[in-house]
């Protein structure tokens, strides 16, 4: 199975999600995320699991699963290629 990401160095502190993923520290507020993390208590916060592939985040005591793209604000390109850009002509 291929990596998506590598996830490393996950810590929560309150409401803030802090990680580490492919050599990038990202910080993320977890209630801007997660109704249902926002409401659950720190130690449910803590217990999560990334998933092999480094795709998401499950936490098991409140049935919640985030992408580790969609924490970290990641857009993937479309997959069919730009069109080409457009000299600009010359006014007269």
């Amino acid at each position: 199975m291929d990596k998506v990401h590598k996830v490393e160095n996950i810590r929560m502190s309150g409401a803030t999600l802090t990680l580490t993923v492919d050599g990038r520290q990202y910080r993320v507020d977890i209630a801007e995320q997660s109704e249902r993390l926002a409401r659950a208590t720190q130690q449910q916060r803590e217990n999560f699991k990334v998933s092999p592939s480094g795709y998401g985040i499950h936490w098991p005591d409140v049935d919640e699963d985030l992408s580790i793209d969609g924490l970290i604000g990641v857009v993937h390109a479309p997959s069919a290629e730009p069109a080409p850009a457009v000299a600009d002509r010359p006014r007269s």
